[in-house]
């Protein structure tokens, strides 16, 4: 089984927000780190993630900056920003309303699992 596009799409901003709460990333790091959260059931790419990641510094919602990696390769870094972290703690909300409204749905219809 895999994520559909529309819950991908809809779960990408507070997942890169929830990423960078753990510290600053980058590109392919998050990526990676999305597919082991979700098992390999998520897999975003390049394409997908690099235009949430610039809505969100349009927002001021995260910022970038050059760093160099372990490794010597010059990286663009990304960080939340405070209001970053408070747009994080309201998604958080909304999303744990969705979650428990389909959980209450769902378990008073066992015969859907």
């Amino acid at each position: 089984m895999t994520v559909s596009k529309d819950l991908i799409a809809a779960s990408a901003t507070p997942l890169v927000l929830s990423i960078l709460a753990e510290g600053d990333s980058y590109g392919y790091a998050i990526i990676q780190r999305v597919r082991e959260l979700s098992g390999g059931k998520m897999a975003w790419t390049d394409g997908m993630l690099y235009p949430v990641l610039h809505r969100l510094e349009k927002q001021g919602l995260v910022e970038s900056y050059l760093a160099n990696a372990a490794t010597g390769r010059r990286r663009k870094y990304y960080r939340l920003k405070q209001e970053g972290t408070r747009a994080l703690a309201e998604h958080k909300s909304q999303w744990l309303v969705v979650h428990g409204t389909l959980q209450r749905l769902w378990e008073a219809k066992p015969c859907l699992t």
